[in-house]
């Protein structure tokens, strides 16, 4: 008898315009094992030619990962959030589970939105609902981030303070001010940790769901 099922979090990030584009699954896909490798549950795979997925119990590494891809204009990005079927294979292509259907309906609905991101969760479709809505308003606020301000942003976000980054770039702190409130980086620092517990409250939500559907199905 195998192991129960467990909620998790599925990314599905389809390459824009791929046929058109070089290649750079391959690329992104190192990039993202470098980055986030030990806090996936399984290596960022290649599905279906032009697409990654990646598969993780976190929903501060489920965030990272949607911010980290829908930073640029080059994908379009699904989040899934529901059961996973357990024990894992070897490879997350292979893997099954709710939580990989409603990521494939993500990402081919994301495609159609401004944001170019959806997400979807099975036992309770509010919470994904949730979630891709105040996502969706922080993907807005980065759209329109300058070139300066991406580059404030990625300074601070790498641990120096917002003074030190400024001097890192040879700008006074009131350009460093400025720069910071124009980018909107207090916004969207702020909105990490609130974001990073609606998703955990989402994972919490189908595990709950699922329960009462096991229950009502034994009973």
């Amino acid at each position: 008898m195998g192991e129960e099922p467990q909620t998790m979090f599925v990314i599905t990030a389809d390459q824009v315009g791929s046929r058109t584009r070089p290649d750079i699954v391959g690329s992104v896909q190192a990039r993202l094992d470098e980055r986030y490798g030990e806090r996936l549950a399984l290596p960022v795979d290649r599905n279906a030619g032009d697409e990654l997925q990646a598969l993780t119990a976190d929903a501060a590494t489920a965030l990272a990962l949607v911010l980290d891809l829908t930073r640029s204009d080059e994908w379009s990005v699904g989040l899934g959030i529901g059961s996973v079927r357990l024990p894992l294979p070897r490879n997350t292509r292979e893997a099954a589970g709710d939580a990989f259907v409603a990521a494939r309906s993500a990402v081919t609905r994301a495609k159609r939105t401004p944001g170019r991101f959806a997400c979807e969760a099975v036992a309770e479709p509010q919470s994904g609902e949730d979630a891709e809505a105040l996502l969706g308003l922080l993907l807005a606020i980065r759209a329109s981030r300058s070139d300066a301000g991406w580059e404030l942003y990625d300074l601070v976000t790498s641990g120096l303070t917002q003074a030190e980054a400024g001097a890192r770039l040879g700008i006074t702190p009131q350009s460093a001010s400025d720069r910071a409130r124009a980018a909107a980086l207090r916004v969207e620092l702020a909105a990490h940790p609130a974001l990073t517990r609606l998703l955990q409250n989402a994972d919490a939500a189908q595990a709950a769901g699922a329960d009462a559907d096991r229950r009502t199905e034994d009973g």
